[in-house]
């Protein structure tokens, strides 16, 4: 789904985005207010909301296109279920400490 997409974007670059894009992107993925809620709750045009969100997600997919961290993260969540599987106490300590280290 593409709000989910969205907010695990939003949770990896939402430093890299302008205090104005990142409000917006949050009241509207985080929080699910309209484009009109937000629009009245910001003191601007809708349109204006639907240009900023639209330049956020297109922002936030050109990051994730050149740092792949979204992907990179998935893969060692999917190496890490592999290690615990095999339970392992020295495995286990080192994975604790990895997973501390996110």
């Amino acid at each position: 789904m593409k709000a989910d997409r969205m907010n695990r974007l939003l949770d990896f670059y939402q430093s890299l985005l302008t205090k104005h894009q990142f409000d917006v992107a949050s009241l509207y993925y985080y929080e699910d207010l309209s484009l009109a809620e937000i629009a009245e709750h910001t003191n601007t045009s809708r349109a204006a909301i639907h240009e900023t969100i639209k330049r956020v997600e297109l922002i936030m997919e050109e990051y994730e296109a050149k740092l792949s961290l979204v992907q990179k993260y998935d893969i060692r969540k999917a190496l890490y279920r592999q290690l615990e599987a095999i339970n392992d106490q020295r495995l286990n300590e080192i994975l604790n400490k990895l997973h501390e280290s996110e």
